[in-house]
C-alpha cells in the first residue's frame, strides 16, 4: 500500500489561501470542512474524481488513496467508453488508475458548503505514473524545461457565454433560443456587466478564496458574453487554477439560476477564445527572453517563437480538440487563421507584448474548451524545439494578417489530426503512446461528428431537398 500523506516541502502553499494538510485537518476535526474532492483532469479538460466524506480521508485515503478505472482517459464527452485506446479497452479488462494527490492544490471550495479539494496525478498500480495523463505530459515538458535552464511562467484567458436559463432548461430546449445575459455588445461596457454583476461579483470572490489570484471582470463582444481575468503563474499552478475555476463558474451560475458556456463557437457571433500567454526566466529568476542592455528581445525569445509557429500546424490538435474548435477560425473574427507573429497585433496567432519582465507571447489560436495542460506543453514542446535547434527568427508580420498570404491554422479537426499523427517533431517531443492516444481522441470526435444528423441539414433539406 503506497503512503500518500505528504513529504516534507511537498505541501507547502502557493499563497495563504490554499491550505495546508494540518490546516485542513484543523478545519476536518473542527467540523467546518466535512468533504474532500479527490479529482484529476481528464483529456477534455474536465475535473473528474470523487467526493470523500472527511473522516474517511483523514482515516483511510490520506495513506492509501483512492482508485479509478482506467476508461476515465478513454471516453468520449458523453463518457462513453470507446474502441482504440491502447491503455484501456475490454480486453483489458478495464482496471484501475491510481489518484496521487499534488498536495500544493489542496483548496477550500468556498462555492461548496464544507469541502475542499485537492488535485492528482495518475499512476498505474505498480506506480508508474500515466503518460497520457494531461498533467503528466505538461510535466515532461516542464521538467524538460528545467534541464535546460528554464522556469515557465503562464496565463489564461478565457471566456464564456452566459445565459438567463438554467442548465436543465437548456438541455429541455435542446440549446435552442437561449437567454443571454445581454442582448447586445458589451465589450468593455460597464453598464453590460453590471447587469450580470451578482453572478461575475460571486465567481472573482469564490476564486480567490480558493486561492486564486483574480484581476477582474470584462464584457466581450457576442451577446452574454464575459472575461475573467487572473494573475499569470508558474505554468502548473495556472493550469491547475484554469480547470478548477472553469468547473466553479457552472456550478456557480447554476446556483444563480444560470448556465455558462466555454464552448469555441456557440453560434455565428465571437467565439469563446483562450489566449495563453507564455513566458521563460532563467532557473534563478534572471530574464532569458529580454535583453536589458540592448533593451530587445533575445536571440533566444526568437527561437523560441519561431518554434512555436513551426509547430502550430502539426499541434494544433492540442490548441483545437473538438470538431467545434474550428469554427473559430474565421477572417475578421479576432481569432487567427495566419501561423504567423506581430508585435501588438491581435489578427495573428502569435502576439508578442510587453518588454523587460513583461517580456512574453501570447498564443491566440486556442478556444475556450481546450485543456489547459496540453495547449502549454504544445507551446512548450514546440517553443523548445526552436531553442534546442537554434531556430532563426521568423519575419514579423505586419497590418492584417488575415490577408497577409501566411499559412493557416488547420481549418478541420481532420486536417489537424493528420498533421498531429505524421508530426516526427510531436513523436520526439511527446512519445509513441501520447501521439497515438490523442490522435485517437480526434477519431473518436470525428466518427461521432460523421454519423450525427445536424439542425443545419434538416433545415436545409428537410422540405426543399
Amino acid at each position: 500500500m503506497t503512503d500518500h500523506s505528504p513529504t516534507s516541502g511537498t505541501d507547502t502553499p502557493v499563497n495563504d489561501r490554499m491550505l495546508t494538510l494540518d490546516r485542513l485537518r484543523h478545519l476536518i476535526t473542527g467540523g467546518e470542512i466535512d468533504t474532500v474532492v479527490m479529482a484529476f483532469t481528464d483529456m477534455q479538460g474536465r475535473l473528474q474524481g470523487k467526493r470523500l466524506h472527511a473522516a474517511y480521508f483523514l482515516d483511510v485515503a490520506l495513506k492509501a488513496g483512492t482508485e479509478g478505472c482506467n476508461y476515465l482517459l478513454a471516453v468520449d464527452v458523453e463518457m462513453n467508453t470507446v474502441d482504440g485506446y491502447a491503455i484501456s479497452s475490454w480486453e483489458r479488462g478495464y482496471g484501475d488508475m491510481e489518484f496521487v494527490p499534488d498536495w500544493q492544490t489542496l483548496r477550500l471550495l468556498p462555492h461548496l458548503p464544507g469541502t475542499a479539494m485537492v488535485q492528482c496525478d495518475l499512476a498505474w498500480l505498480d506506480g508508474e505514473p500515466v503518460l497520457e495523463s494531461p498533467r503528466t505530459i505538461l510535466r515532461r515538458q516542464l521538467d524538460r524545461a528545467r534541464d535546460m535552464g528554464f522556469s515557465v511562467h503562464a496565463g489564461t484567458e478565457l471566456e464564456f457565454i452566459a445565459f438567463e436559463d438554467t442548465y436543465e432548461a437548456a438541455h429541455d430546449a435542446d440549446y435552442h433560443r437561449l437567454r443571454p445575459v445581454n442582448q447586445y455588445n458589451i465589450d468593455y461596457s460597464v453598464l453590460g456587466t453590471t447587469r450580470v454583476e451578482p453572478l461575475l461579483r460571486d465567481i472573482r470572490n469564490h476564486m480567490y478564496a480558493a486561492g486564486m489570484d483574480v484581476e477582474g471582470a470584462k464584457g466581450e463582444c457576442n451577446f452574454g458574453q464575459h472575461e475573467i481575468g487572473f494573475l499569470y503563474n508558474t505554468a502548473m499552478v495556472t493550469c491547475d487554477h484554469h480547470v478548477v475555476y472553469k468547473t466553479a463558474a457552472k456550478e456557480i451560475a447554476a446556483q444563480h439560476g444560470r448556465s455558462l458556456t466555454f464552448m469555441a463557437k456557440y453560434d455565428q457571433r465571437e467565439g469563446n477564445s483562450c489566449h495563453i500567454h507564455l513566458s521563460l526566466r532563467g532557473t534563478d529568476g534572471d530574464l532569458v527572453f529580454w535583453d536589458e542592455k540592448k533593451n530587445a528581445r533575445t536571440k533566444l525569445y526568437d527561437s523560441f517563437v519561431a518554434g512555436l509557429l513551426s509547430t502550430m500546424a502539426d499541434f494544433t490538435l492540442l490548441y483545437a480538440p473538438n470538431v467545434n474548435s474550428y469554427k473559430r477560425f474565421a477572417g475578421g473574427s479576432f481569432a487567427p487563421t495566419a501561423i504567423a507573429w506581430g508585435t501588438d497585433n491581435r489578427t495573428c496567432a502569435v502576439r508578442l507584448v510587453g518588454h523587460g519582465a513583461s517580456a512574453r507571447l501570447e498564443n491566440r489560436v486556442p478556444g475556450g474548451d481546450v485543456n489547459p495542460y496540453l495547449a502549454v506543453a504544445a507551446m512548450l514542446a514546440g517553443g523548445l524545439h526552436g531553442v534546442e535547434q537554434e531556430l532563426k527568427g521568423v519575419s514579423e508580420t505586419q497590418g492584417n494578417a488575415y490577408e497577409s498570404g501566411e499559412e493557416l491554422v488547420p481549418r478541420t479537426l481532420h486536417a489537424a489530426r493528420e498533421r498531429w499523427a505524421t508530426s516526427e517533431v510531436a513523436r520526439s517531443a511527446f512519445g509513441d503512446a501520447v501521439v497515438d492516444h490523442y490522435t485517437t481522441m480526434a477519431d473518436v470526435e470525428l466518427a461521432a461528428f460523421d454519423a450525427a444528423v445536424t439542425d443545419w441539414e434538416r433545415r436545409r433539406g428537410f422540405e426543399r431537398l
